[in-house]
């Protein structure tokens, strides 16, 4: 194995509840729409500001998107804790001298704000976001992407996720997946679309890696 490519929301960090709440602010603010966090993450696939320009019914787009960031930077650290033995992970697969990147949904914005407040800005090899993309997951196009710029081929790679957006893409992409399921935000849920391997926690997920690469 040569490189590990991550999902960033509810795999490397619980952040979910607080685009949950950024969402639900900007819908409340400018279309008097109070959704619950289920109805929020039925919008996910574009980034973020797809997601406003597509579903907002107010005119005032850039607002909206303005004040989706403005909300997510504020409240980020009460809703969002660093997870130390994940950065110890990432660091642990530099050391070893493989390659680390990210393919996410997010946009390029919210995901600076938060790989800076959870200390992993400059970890990563290859960040590929939904901003990055014409078609978001399930689509491997980020996927590909990213493999491209690592210039590592796909039988050396592997992605992990926690939906089965990323293990479809993936699988498209012709790389193993690995489904986990250990933040928070996700505990209760089970893949529609199986991956190759599954980790339920960080151990798990580590042992996994040496099996198939170290």
């Amino acid at each position: 194995m040569k490189a590990v490519l991550f999902d960033f929301d509810g795999t490397l960090a619980d952040t979910l509840p607080i685009c949950f709440c950024s969402f639900q602010k900007v819908f409340e603010t400018f279309d008097n729409r109070k959704l619950t966090s289920l109805q929020v993450e039925e919008l996910f696939g574009p980034s973020e500001v797809g997601i406003i320009h597509q579903h907002l019914l107010h005119p005032a787009k850039e607002d909206a998107i303005e004040l989706f960031y403005n909300t997510y930077s504020e409240y980020h650290h009460e809703f969002v804790n660093e997870n130390k033995e994940i950065t110890d992970l990432l660091k642990l697969l530099k050391s070893l001298h493989i390659k680390i990147g990210i393919f996410t949904g997010k946009g390029r914005r919210s995901l600076d704000i938060s790989l800076e407040a959870l200390k992993m800005d400059g970890l990563f090899d290859v960040i590929v976001t939904g901003d990055d993309v014409v078609k978001p997951k399930p689509d491997p196009e980020g996927l590909i992407k990213a493999l491209s710029l690592l210039r590592v081929n796909k039988a050396d790679a592997v992605f992990i996720g926690d939906s089965d957006a990323d293990i479809i893409a993936g699988k498209q992409a012709g790389v193993t997946t690995i489904g986990v399921n250990w933040l928070t935000g996700k505990q209760s849920y089970s893949f529609t679309e199986p991956p190759h391997l599954i980790a339920n926690n960080l151990e798990e997920l580590n042992n996994l890696l040496k099996v198939n690469a170290l």
